[in-house]
């Protein structure tokens, strides 16, 4: 489908999501902005999510739950979507003002070489120390327009984007083929790299911001950690073209640690080790779970159902 270089889609992937879902759905009705189209993909929802999603006039289109891909699914609907200016949402980020599509879309209508723009993560108001310190370190209160060449000073970051909230250029998504499938997750980081390469830039834009948050236990934090590794492993053209992610998990661990003294939560001390501890553990395993025994690594990884996928990257 030709899109249309004025209108706006949002496209929102959902999946039981009725605890959140209402609050996104009413802050985005009533933006400054107000996007053309809201596509909501579902995949077998068995709470109120479609009713919830239809109420506020979304096309929704059913999809059966194991045939979810982060890329493919995405892709599929930004292919069929109108506007030229896709945002993506994910069902619990919940936006945190009334100019968030305003705020987000303005980099992109003024330079025609940003290719994605995206937004700041607020935590959410019951988010641990721990969540909150995430957050604060991978969106922080000042934009930043990034490019390729920014790769030799910021390594892996360069190319960081979530699709949590964010907003393509179309025309930009064709070029790469939209979002590459049969990831275990990471389309948006890897989409965002490919742009990179071919001369487009990424806008970071604090004043766009949306509340998201988990508060992720040990054994989450080193179930997600792995998947990282797989992805990291699984796309190794990532760390050859960007730089390794160690340095930043360095870094990320120090910004941690200052939090808590600062805050002189010296009790989570023992946690901050401890978590730690299994991310690192989680992450050096999914960077080499082609040696690990293949009827444990379902266990190890947050993204489970993906290994039974009969199309996944190996």
């Amino acid at each position: 489908m030709a899109a249309n270089a004025s209108h706006i889609s949002v496209i929102i992937p959902t999946r039981n999501g009725d605890k959140t879902l209402r609050q996104l759905l009413s802050q985005l009705s009533l933006q400054s902005v107000k996007a053309d189209e809201l596509l909501v993909v579902d995949s077998c929802s068995t709470d109120q999510t479609v009713a919830i999603a239809e109420e506020f006039g979304a096309k929704v289109t059913n999809i059966n739950q194991e045939d979810f891909d982060h890329g493919t699914t995405r892709s599929m609907m930004a292919a069929g979507a109108v506007g030229e200016i896709l945002l993506f949402f994910t069902q619990d980020a919940v936006p945190a003002s009334l100019d968030v599509i305003e705020k987000l879309i303005a980099p992109l209508q003024k330079d025609a070489s940003i290719g994605i723009s995206y937004g700041r993560q607020l935590p959410n108001q019951d988010a641990s120390l721990f969540a909150a310190a995430l957050r604060a370190f991978n969106y922080p209160a000042e934009s930043m327009v990034r490019e390729f060449s920014h790769r030799s000073k910021l390594g892996l970051k360069t190319a960081f984007v979530s699709n949590s909230c964010a907003a393509y250029r179309k025309s930009c998504l064709q070029e790469v083929d939209y979002f590459r499938g049969g990831l275990i997750f990471g389309e948006d980081t890897c989409t965002a790299g490919r742009l990179l390469e071919k001369g487009y830039k990424i806008s970071y834009v604090a004043e766009a911001a949306v509340y998201h948050s988990h508060n992720y236990s040990i054994l989450q934090e080193f179930r997600r950690s792995f998947d990282i590794g797989v992805l990291h492993s699984s796309e190794n053209w990532l760390l050859e073209t960007y730089g390794r992610a160690e340095g930043e998990g360095i870094r990320y661990v120090k910004f941690e640690l200052s939090m808590i003294f600062e805050k002189k939560r010296f009790y989570l001390l023992p946690a901050f080790f401890f978590r730690n501890m299994a991310k690192y553990l989680g992450y050096t395993l999914g960077s080499r779970y082609h040696a690990l025994p293949q009827g444990l690594i379902p266990r190890l990884s947050m993204n489970s159902a993906w290994w039974d996928r009969t199309d996944r990257q190996q």
